[in-house]
């Protein structure tokens, strides 16, 4: 009987303030849903560098008009150096089909470049790709070399973007969180205001304080699941229409975001809102509401 009293005054409280109650889902919405972002991106960021520490390549540039006894000096000092754990040549033809392979989404692209322009290179297999550098030092100057580049130095400015993201996305969700949280207070204040009298009349009769706090307090939580919710909706349609849909070429050249990673989100977002709004609620009614 309790029970059935308690969800029937939640859900006629939060039809009384229905423009308030709406405006507390929405900003819960945009806040959760910067926050699932920032999560999502922060995991991300993790998947991105394991996947590509583990594909990490030293690359040395050969001129156009290398000899080939100076190519072969080099693939040979390469392969015996205490460094390198595996050496591949490629050609300048396999170079235009990595190309073609790598962009083969963007057709433009590939048909603005040309062919004779891609050198021939070393890929180079590190034993420990932090000593890419040293062998770098080894090779650079060396007669028929180009140049030399470590695609960690390359990858770690994609990373640095990735984090800077990262940290935007989730110093948005704290901003749109406190304004959440600013709102529920005022909701359950607004709330408990317009049921005075019903308040008045139960402690009179002698209701406990949880009693009669517990409608407030669950119309916030409700509020706020519905938000989170609707913003883990609004992560998996982007991970459907956004990453795997209309900027599909874009995330190409990156591992995948997993669907368990997206699901993970659900519990963690609901989790969220409801210890916040529960939170929320009980403060404003026991500090500011005479209850």
């Amino acid at each position: 009987m309790r029970a059935k009293y308690v969800m029937s005054e939640v859900f006629l409280g939060l039809w009384r303030n229905i423009s308030m109650t709406v405006a507390m889902i929405i900003t819960m919405t945009v806040s959760l849903s910067m926050l699932g972002f920032g999560l999502l991106l922060y995991n991300q960021v993790d998947v991105i560098e394991e996947y590509y520490q583990t594909s990490l390549e030293v690359v040395i540039y050969l001129d156009r008009d290398v000899t080939e006894e100076v190519t072969a000096q080099i693939e040979s000092d390469l392969k015996s150096n205490d460094l390198v754990a595996q050496v591949e040549y490629e050609s300048k033809e396999d170079a235009w089909k990595r190309f073609q392979e790598t962009f083969e989404k963007s057709p433009d692209l590939v048909a603005s470049v040309d062919a004779e322009v891609l050198p021939a290179a070393f890929r180079i297999k590190m034993k420990n790709i932090d000593q890419a550098e040293e062998l770098i030092a080894q090779f650079a100057d060396r007669e028929g070399v180009y140049q030399a580049t470590n695609q960690k130095e390359i990858l770690q400015q994609v990373f640095d973007i990735l984090g800077g993201g990262q940290r935007l996305t989730l110093i948005v969700a704290l901003v749109q969180g406190v304004a959440a949280l600013m709102l529920v207070a005022n909701t359950i204040q607004v709330a408990a205001y317009s049921r005075r009298r019903e308040v008045a009349i139960m402690k009179l009769v002698g209701a406990p304080n949880w009693f009669v706090q517990a409608p407030f307090v669950m119309e916030a939580v409700f509020a706020g699941v519905i938000g989170a919710l609707f913003a883990f909706g609004i992560v998996a349609a982007a991970k459907v229409f956004v990453m795997e849909g209309q900027f599909k070429n874009l995330f190409s050249l990156m591992p995948p975001v997993e669907w368990n990673s997206v699901l993970l989100l659900l519990p963690i977002l609901v989790g969220i809102s409801a210890a916040i709004s529960a939170i929320t609620a009980w403060i404003t009614l026991r500090f500011n509401i005479k209850v």
